[in-house]
């Protein structure tokens, strides 16, 4: 088959417009045309007088031309051959491989990563053990909304700990910025379709879910998962690891330590623990696990009329059902040195509580499927870095994000609320006393305030220097009466799990960090192929 890249159409096209868009860019007949598919669809809309559908297509001819043309197009890089894109396992069990209780492997955490790594591992025969310190996905949904209604917070089971991670009270978004060479992401997807999400997710530019259709997904892979010979378990928390330690400091992992007091015994542990497990890296740094800061980035979350995103984004185009609700990536380079950057922009969602720790508040973005929610909202932060913003021990970027969401508590209130300002409050540096016609979609609330006490003066400075140079990109961002809420803090871990080559740590054999919290990943998409690319370290090593 071919690949055709770059086919470009109005947004209006007819049905049989594409046929004839093959058939001209390789000048043959549209008879010739025996079938095709979209690979991928995305959207152009920087003309929003003209915004344009642009198609990436997998080719297959009627008579036996593709030689022909893929010399003729050797040097248009808008024809190629078709990749493969099917995955293909790296090792498989034997039927008869045993299977004793000590050499099935461990996987601590089932979120994103900790799922693909777990089904990947169960495909190949390997019967993974799964530990969760939360609960199960419906029960944590539970224990969710009623922190967010009812001001009751279980420091186990919320928007961080449980079934499905982090991801899983999000926009659901499902793509990345990773090279991806091996197609791994396809793998990923193909799976989720499998688990029950729409098969749009396949082809157009930007998919995702959202949080009612990943509850679903999640049960029905877990499920997949159990089928195999895997084990999940929910409420297991790891209190410390096995590790035999050699003179200079290396060890190998020789199996865990529950919060009950059982001990199971593995030297194959995956860390999948996502980054706000800050009691889990503090046991691993103390037993001698390798450990290292990190940059990451604070802020708050901005809400604007979805409306007001989807006119800036695409004109009289707004509303059109193929683009659905308008996104938007923004960045901007300050006076002072600092990045600011818009960060999981949730179109047509909600802003969510999503604090794991009593007396402290944490902001998050999230949308269902739909993305019809009034309000548009995304973070806006503010990168920073370990050597010049906290420096001293490994942790001390947890202690600050702990410092700021604990004051982002007290300014709320002491009840969860969050504290919260207009935008044209914010830029003129006075408090707000009241909301104008963006309501926010905080829940349990929000308390109105000065949010320049909220953040280092640093950050600050330049989110007021960003938000006009924002507007000259989007008209309508520094509208007065947007929203901003504190605090955002968990946009990722503030340490790395170091790993080698082959995905172990540096200095424990047979411990295999991933994902988000050992700071591999940075959403559900690229924390799924890093579960991928560590099941299979893990079975090679296994298997050999």
């Amino acid at each position: 088959m071919l690949r055709l890249n770059e086919i470009k159409l109005s947004l209006d096209h007819g049905a049989d417009d594409l046929t004839a868009a093959i058939a001209e860019r390789l000048g043959i007949s549209e008879k010739d045309v025996c079938s095709f598919s979209v690979f991928k669809r995305s959207y152009d809309a920087r003309k929003k007088a003209n915004i344009l559908l642009i198609y990436q297509l997998d080719v297959e001819l009627r008579s036996a031309q593709e030689h022909k043309l893929l010399e003729q197009f050797k040097n248009d890089s808008r024809v190629s051959q078709s990749p493969d894109t099917h995955y293909r396992f790296v090792a498989q069990a034997d039927p008869h491989f045993p299977q004793a209780e000590q050499q099935r492997p461990i996987i601590v955490g089932f979120g994103p990563c900790g799922i693909l790594t777990a089904l990947l591992l169960a495909q190949m025969g390997l019967k993974p053990i799964v530990l969760e310190r939360g609960r199960e996905v419906r029960q944590r949904t539970k224990d969710t909304w009623a922190m967010w209604r009812k001001r009751e917070l279980n420091t186990e089971s919320n928007v961080q700990f449980g079934e499905g991670g982090a991801g899983t009270f999000s926009d659901g978004k499902l793509y990345s910025q990773v090279k991806d060479r091996r197609h791994l992401g396809r793998k990923v997807l193909s799976e989720f379709v499998k688990a029950g999400a729409p098969n749009e997710i396949l082809f157009v530019s930007k998919p995702h879910i959202g949080t009612f259709k990943l509850v679903t997904m999640v049960e029905k892979m877990r499920a997949e998962i159990i089928r195999l010979g895997g084990e999940v378990r929910f409420g297991v928390k790891v209190e410390s690891l096995l590790r035999e330690q050699d003179s200079d400091g290396a060890g190998q992992v020789t199996g865990l330590t529950t919060g009950s007091g059982e001990t199971l015994l593995s030297r194959h542990i995956v860390l999948a623990i996502g980054h706000s497990a800050r009691d889990t890296f503090q046991m691993l740094l103390d037993q001698g696990v390798y450990i290292e800061s990190k940059p990451f980035s604070i802020g708050f979350r901005i809400e604007h009329p979805q409306s007001i995103i989807d006119q800036a984004r695409f004109g009289e185009y707004a509303g059109n059902a193929i683009l659905g609700a308008a996104d938007y990536k923004l960045v901007h380079h300050c006076d002072n040195g600092r990045t600011v950057y818009s960060f999981c922009m949730c179109p047509g969602g909600t802003v969510v509580a999503a604090t794991s720790e009593e007396g402290r508040v944490v902001t998050n973005g999230m949308s269902q499927y739909s993305r019809n929610e009034r309000n548009a909202n995304s973070a806006i932060v503010v990168g920073i870095n370990p050597d010049e913003d906290y420096p001293g021990n490994i942790f001390a970027g947890i202690d600050l994000q702990r410092e700021l969401e604990s004051l982002a508590y007290k300014m709320g209130g002491e009840n969860y609320n969050a504290p919260a300002q207009l935008v044209g409050d914010f830029l003129q540096g006075r408090p707000s006393q009241a909301l104008g016609g963006v309501v926010p979609s905080y829940q349990p609330g929000v308390t109105l305030t000065d949010l320049s006490e909220a953040l280092p003066g640093f950050a600050i400075a330049a989110i007021r220097e960003a938000i006009p140079a924002f507007d000259r990109q989007i008209k309508g961002f520094a509208m007065s009466d947007a929203v901003l809420t504190g605090i955002e803090t968990r946009s990722s871990s503030p340490i790395c799990i170091r790993r080698g080559e082959d995905c172990q740590s540096i200095n424990t054999r047979g411990l295999y960090p991933a994902g988000e919290g050992a700071g591999y990943a940075g959403g559900i998409l690229s924390a799924a192929i890093d579960g991928i690319k560590v099941a299979e370290a893990m079975a090679l090593d296994m298997l050999q």
